[in-house]
């Protein structure tokens, strides 16, 4: 099997790497990515968000299979174009990838799901805002309505700032404050006319949003990850799949845009019961990293029975026993802004430690061959280890090793559930 793998950053090196392990791949491809994926794929450089240049590629490479890693691209149709040239995408339409590219339409799907979630208003004017917040209180949750890279949610007690970041949104999603830890659950989706839906749930997770430690600064694209969750309530899992992730997709299919690929339901554990936060329509980043570390079945055939519709023949997800942490590497000024062009170092000496793989997200090289800093996140460190404890000693003594001009990194990645 031939795989093209599209996009630039962690969650693509982390699919190009379980896929360049499967057995029943012989070759990877990816476009545009990086230097770290270039060590498991084959780069190409293409316009991710141009689906005709994409189809272009994918059939000139014989590609069996194309994973569109990136929200954008997906929301853009790519995915579209691609499945029209007769080659299997995993990755929702353009029309299904609006769970994440409309908060406000992700939340008429769950009302009309029956899927708990906050209770929201949409907002286009500053008199909608001022009501809405005023209804709610605080702590207010402003949500830009459109994707905004993961930083797009303001959660703040102050209300000018709530009002501040609603002004600078064309339009945006106020709702009710959902108390509780959050948890990141990730489900394969596949759609068949005669076979229906399938869903296949994947182990549960936790990414840190926050900048700082004590989830403290401002809103990330996520600073790192752990899974499984040694505290997450027992049937957790089946409870999002019967009450959330089933009647989500079951939805999807009866309005004629039925969901295929990735879905990620970001819950909260409220005290009034679970809650969905958000829907992405990809896999998440930093949580792909450590939950492909710890997936045992090969990967491809997941993603090639979602994509063509045979998802219920494939067997269900199975996991190596373990603990997996991700630590991300930032670089100077994020999340506000980013550095590029520092060099890094260390990296084959984080390689080499026992446990611990470096996945690259915003890198390039130099004229002068070096790898250096092009972006925000930089690259996860991830380690696998029998504990959490362990793992988490892993991945930091990785983070050790690994040096460049204002890097920044959370402390806290899982300290607190490994000392439960």
């Amino acid at each position: 099997m031939t795989c093209l793998v599209i996009g630039t950053g962690g969650r693509e090196h982390a699919l190009a790497r379980a896929l360049a392990a499967d057995p029943a791949v012989a070759a990877v491809h990816c476009a545009p990515g990086n230097p770290g994926i270039a060590a498991v794929a084959t780069l190409h450089d293409v316009d991710q968000l141009d689906g005709e240049a994409v189809a272009d590629l994918a059939v000139s490479l014989g590609a069996d299979l194309v994973v569109v890693g990136p929200e954008a691209p997906l929301v853009a149709g790519v995915a579209d174009v691609v499945r029209a040239r007769g080659v299997a995408v995993f990755g929702p339409s353009g029309a299904a990838a609006q769970l994440e590219g409309s908060k406000t339409f992700a939340k008429e799907v769950m009302v009309a799901a029956g899927v708990p979630t906050a209770a929201a208003y949409t907002c286009t004017t500053a008199e909608e805002v001022a009501a809405a917040l005023d209804e709610f209180g605080a702590p207010y949750v402003v949500k830009d309505d459109g994707l905004a890279a993961g930083k797009g949610v303001v959660v703040t007690s102050d209300r000018d700032a709530a009002v501040a970041h609603a002004a600078a949104c064309e339009r945006v999603v106020i709702e009710e404050y959902l108390d509780g830890p959050e948890v990141s659950l990730f489900a394969i989706c596949g759609w068949d006319e005669e076979r229906g839906t399938t869903v296949y749930p994947l182990q549960p997770a936790q990414d840190f949003k926050r900048i700082f430690d004590n989830d403290e600064g401002g809103n990330t694209g996520g600073m790192g990850a752990y899974t499984p969750l040694p505290w997450a309530p027992e049937g957790l899992v089946e409870e999002v799949l019967r009450d959330v992730l089933q009647p989500t997709v079951d939805e999807m299919a009866r309005r004629g845009t039925p969901f295929t690929g990735l879905l990620y339901a970001g819950l909260a554990l409220t005290s009034r019961g679970t809650r969905v936060v958000e829907f992405n329509t990809r896999f998440g980043d930093p949580e792909t990293q450590p939950l492909l570390a710890l997936l045992d079945s090969p990967l491809s055939p997941l993603l090639l029975g979602a994509a063509n519709g045979t998802l219920d023949s494939v067997p269900a997800p199975a996991w190596k026993d373990g603990n997996a942490v991700a630590v991300v590497m930032a670089s100077a000024g994020y999340p506000e802004s980013s550095s590029k062009g520092d060099v890094i170092a260390g990296l084959d000496a984080a390689e080499a430690l026992e446990g611990v793989h470096v996945i690259h997200a915003g890198t390039a090289l130099s004229d002068a061959g070096e790898v250096v800093t092009a972006g925000g996140r930089v690259l996860a460190v991830v380690a696998v280890d029998t504990s959490l404890a362990a793992a988490r000693d892993r991945a930091y003594a990785g983070v050790g090793e690994i040096s460049f001009d204002g890097a920044q990194h959370r402390t806290d990645i899982a300290l607190k559930a490994a000392h439960l």
